[in-house]
This record gives structure tokens, sequence and C-alpha cells, in this order.
């Protein structure tokens, strides 16, 4: 996807920036960032527990594969404030309206194909830092497309506040997930749901591994 110079200059220097707010004024440890390719379209399915995840997750991966982009669907309601659905905009974020959203749908698909993209199957944040149930729709987004799904992991974060410096977190990239047999069945919802069942339980290693 043609993406400017300045705009990869711009996602690329903030995202050093925020890594020294992570990792030099806070402890944010970072496990498994040679389990993210460096091209071809990529699946980044985390969970989610804290509004530091949307910057966290591309800031990280930036830091091994600068000038790239990590896209991200989000709701619509975000970009209702012309400044931050501009400043979402800049990183990546596009608005996906509740139900069903075929226009943002066939993007996304299309963002699969080639790019890295950033989902959070559980479609909700959780603060108690409790993996939730995944969507199924992710399930089908994943037989569809078929794009390599690194599960990760968040944790320790949903307790940072902004202003505080020593905290303690972590993000963990596990290694990619094997799906073949699975597409290998009907292009249906008990499929779908063997898929996103398959990603929590990987995710759920992950967060066990953390410790957390």
């Amino acid at each position: 996807m043609k993406v400017s110079v300045i705009r990869r200059f711009w996602v690329t220097v903030s995202s050093a920036i925020i890594r020294f707010y992570a990792s030099s004024i806070n402890k944010f440890k970072v496990v498994g960032t040679e389990n993210v390719p460096g091209a071809g379209g990529v699946l980044l399915a985390a969970n989610h527990i804290s509004g530091y995840d949307t910057v966290f997750i591309p800031a990280t991966v930036l830091k091994d594969h600068p000038w790239q982009m990590t896209w991200a669907p989000a709701k619509e309601e975000l970009f209702e404030n012309p400044f931050i659905g501009a400043l979402y905009r800049s990183w990546g974020a596009f608005p996906v309206k509740r139900g069903r959203d075929v226009r943002a749908g066939k993007h996304l698909g299309q963002l699969l194909q080639t790019q890295k993209v950033m989902l959070f199957p559980e479609g909700t944040r959780h603060k108690d830092g409790k993996l939730g149930p995944g969507n199924r729709g992710v399930g089908k987004l994943i037989y569809d497309h078929r794009p390599v799904v690194i599960p990760t992991a968040l944790s320790g974060i949903n307790h940072w506040t902004l202003f505080k410096a020593g905290q303690e977190g972590e993000i963990r990239f596990g290694e990619p997930i094997d799906f073949s047999d699975l597409f290998e069945l009907e292009n249906k919802k008990p499929t779908h749901l063997l898929i996103v069942e398959r990603l929590m339980a990987a995710i759920a290693k992950e967060l066990e591994a953390s410790g957390r």
C-alpha cells in the first residue's frame, strides 16, 4: 500500500518516543519480536487490556521493522473528534461501523494480503487483564485471507498511569499459529469457531508464560 514518506517518518519517530517512555522511563519488557515476519500479510492478534495496547504494539514492531505501517480497525466513535481522528488515522487506524461493515471488511481483507494488521479478537477491552472469548468473525477473517497469525499477549500495562515511572509491563509475540488442518474444513461457522478457539488458546499460553 502506498504511504507517503512524511507519514512513515512521523510514525517511525513517534514510535521511538513511545518506546523510550515504555522501556526507559518504565520497565516494558519485549519478548519474541523475531517471530514477527518482515514482509507479507501478518495478523497481530492480541488481548486488549488498556489504551496503551493500540500504540505499544505497532511501536514495538517498528523497532525491528522501521518505516512499516501496522494497520488497525477501530470503532468509528474514536474518529468523531477531528483532531483525535486524524491522529488515529496517521498511525494506520481506520473506522469500522458497529454491526456488519462490508466496506471496512473488504479493506481489512486487502490489507491482510501484504500488510501488518493489529486486531483484538475479544472485540472489547478487559481492564482486569483477564482474557475473554474471541469473536467468531476473526476466525472467518483468518479462514478467508490466511495471513500469518502471531498470538500477541500484553500484561501489566492495564495498571499504568501516564505520569509515573518504573511501571512494569510486558508484550510477548508467540510463534505463528498453524491452522493448516482447519483450513481443510468447510468454510462455515463451526470451522471459524475452531480457528478462533485455537487463536485464543495461543494468546492464553503467552499470557501464562509472562507470569503476570
